[in-house]
């Protein structure tokens, strides 16, 4: 494979760990390779493509044989299919694989893959859709004319050339299957046969049979004038007119970065292969091949069709081990609830009102300029913006880690009539992901006296928002003791007083005054968003009118708002 220049995750994952594993690393972005990525990103899977930018084909200017598609630039049908399945959520960056390893103590169940610049990621499962280099003769102008004149599958190009002059270069004992083959587009055809071996008499004799012309000396050359094949030159310095050349290539998978799995390869009169079950499963049960590393003689809908279907058993090879894993944890005992999950569970199961359910005005009026669509709603508390985000039309997905405040939310849609828009989820974010595709993830004031990994959290939630969506950060802003509400400042002062517990929260009223909450230009630093994929669309901060618990308090509250849009 080429080495190119890799594009760099869409987040940094900075020192704070890796990302969560990918649930399918898709090596090598041509038909096969985005075709199983289409069908797992369908099935809501969460799936990175990275591609070298060298199609086989890419020496052909029109596809043929592929229904829908016929006489399509090969380079049309790929950026469709890149926009296709970014459409679904799929990641797609530029690079190449240099080394596949299943040896991390650290991440069981998952295989890590190495790129060129020296990154990598990891994945439950893999595609290899790499591809291969077509091993050629090595003729004066044959490569000059490789795709054009110089052809390969009659089947690919054979229309094309039907009824002209023709002519089959021998070059491997596929050849003579070849020039049998190609007989059925041309009447005159020639096949040059030094290269082939010698040909026994009934060979000879079955090709004579309908006019295959046979022409032992060696050639020399391939000639053509403006571009265009005009014929052959002999070693004897005959010349042969002829319109299109017929080469049998020796395919050479792209498969060494594939050397510390030890899989299973086998030769075949095309070239060496993987070695695949009828789905496209190697020798490694988490490894599948599509394309021509697992069939040399793979036409495009052919590698279309074997990367969907692998593509659809890799969701269910998923599927079955998700199935496995929660039948185990289900018939575990139930863990005792983290320090943190205590901690937001006693806050929200108090007496004490923690927030009035009402959406916040600023994260509104951010919103209420995009349209409706997925949204992901992280530390959603009470719900009040869920609530609100699914009053506009979105469907919403509301995670907390309190049952308590999931279980106030809940009700307030059912009595605002939204229950059906919003699906709440009870989950830590610090460990909590989704392969759900969103176009919209929404954090207001996810603040926290206990511990709260906030970046972690807002870079893994990025990495789920479609091209065109968008992440929403809003926070306090305390730029001095006169930005503190007097709710606030009464809470700190009864807190020092009786010393009891943290009498802040993580969503709505009020916040710390003892907390470093990052203004927003500080957690666009500290999120540090790929300028190639994210766009700064807002970097402020904003005041609005905020009322205390007790319904009468009231303040100018200063809010930071970072909007990104992915682009």
């Amino acid at each position: 494979m080429t080495e190119h220049t890799e594009a760099q995750p869409l987040l940094n994952p900075g020192p704070t760990g890796p990302a969560a594993p990918w649930d399918s690393i898709v090596i090598g972005g041509g038909a096969a390779g985005l075709s199983a990525a289409l069908m797992l990103g369908r099935a809501r899977r969460r799936v990175l493509v990275v591609d070298a930018g060298e199609p086989r084909n890419r020496f052909a200017a029109h596809l043929h044989g592929a229904l829908g598609h016929d006489g399509l630039d090969p380079a049309e049908l790929l950026r469709r299919g890149r926009e296709e399945v970014r459409g679904y959520g799929v990641e797609v960056r530029e690079g190449s694989a240099t080394g596949v390893f299943d040896d991390d103590p650290t991440s069981p169940g998952t295989l890590t893959v190495r790129f060129t610049g020296d990154w990598e990621a990891s994945a439950r499962s893999i595609v290899v859709a790499s591809g291969q280099t077509d091993q050629l003769p090595d003729l004066p102008g044959l490569r000059e004319q490789w795709g054009v004149g110089v052809l390969h599958c009659p089947y690919c190009h054979g229309w094309q050339v039907r009824g002209k002059r023709l002519a089959v270069l021998g070059s491997t004992p596929m050849s003579v299957h070849q020039a049998q083959l190609v007989r059925q587009w041309s009447d005159d055809l020639v096949f040059l046969t030094a290269g082939a071996g010698e040909l026994d008499h009934g060979t000879a004799a079955r090709l004579r049979s309908r006019g295959v012309r046979l022409e032992p000396t060696p050639v020399a050359g391939i000639l053509s004038h403006g571009g265009q094949l005009t014929g052959v030159r002999l070693e004897d310095d005959r010349v042969l007119h002829i319109d299109a050349v017929f080469v049998a290539s020796t395919g050479q998978p792209h498969l060494d970065f594939l050397g510390g799995l030890g899989l299973e390869t086998t030769e075949g009169p095309m070239g060496s292969y993987l070695v695949t079950d009828q789905f496209g499963q190697t020798s490694h049960p988490r490894v599948w091949a599509v394309g021509n590393v697992a069939n040399p003689g793979a036409t495009v809908p052919v590698s279309m069709a074997a990367g969907s279907m692998a593509g659809g058993m890799i969701n269910m090879a998923l599927v079955n081990e998700e199935f496995d894993t929660a039948t185990t944890a289900a018939a575990a005992p139930a863990p005792a609830p983290s320090p943190v999950a205590a901690h937001w569970e006693g806050e929200y199961a108090g007496d004490h009102k923690r927030w009035s359910g009402a959406v916040n005005a600023t994260t509104a009026a951010v919103i209420g300029q995009l349209p409706p669509g997925d949204a992901l709603d992280l530390g959603c508390g009470e719900g009040g913006d869920a609530v609100w985000l699914a009053e506009q039309g979105w469907h919403v997905t509301a995670v907390d880690i309190s049952p308590t405040a999931l279980t106030r939310g809940a009700q307030a849609a059912a009595e605002r009539g939204v229950a059906g828009r919003i699906d709440w989820v009870s989950a830590d974010l610090a460990t909590w992901s989704t392969d759900q595709p969103v176009d919209l993830v929404t954090a207001s004031f996810l603040h926290s006296e206990v511990e709260l990994p906030r970046t972690d959290i807002l870079r893994r939630a990025a990495e789920r928002v479609r091209p065109g969506g968008h992440l929403l950060v809003v926070s306090h802003v305390f730029e001095s003791e006169a930005d503190i509400p007097p709710w606030a400042r009464a809470a700190e002062h009864q807190q020092e007083a009786d010393e009891t517990g943290p009498s802040a929260h993580t969503h709505g009223a009020g916040a710390h005054p003892g907390h470093t909450l990052p203004s927003p230009a500080e957690q666009l630093e500290t999120l540090a968003p790929d300028p190639r994929e994210w766009e700064i669309v807002l970097d402020e901060i904003r005041q609005r009118e905020a009322v205390g618990p007790d319904g009468v308090q009231r303040a100018l509250l200063k809010d930071g708002v970072l909007l990104l849009r992915r682009r």
